[in-house]
């Protein structure tokens, strides 16, 4: 599966999105829309991080949720 899937289906990712970043509003999710570029900034906004440490966290939710290939 790959991101285009994801906007697609956005609404079925928005609990595992949920679960492992539970600062993320409900509000936070109709904002990224299933774009990854914008859930991770809004990760890296949440937690006070820097980029690459929330796309390290990204990745790896990707692959945890088998949308890495």
């Amino acid at each position: 599966m790959n991101w285009n899937q994801v906007e697609g289906s956005w609404k079925q990712f928005t609990g595992k999105v949920k679960e492992k970043w539970g600062d993320i509003t409900d509000d936070d999710l109709d904002r990224i829309a299933g774009k990854r570029d914008v859930l991770v900034g809004h990760i890296q906004e949440k937690y006070g991080i820097a980029q690459e440490e929330a796309e390290k966290q990204v990745k790896e939710w990707e692959k945890s949720n088998k949308l890495d290939g």
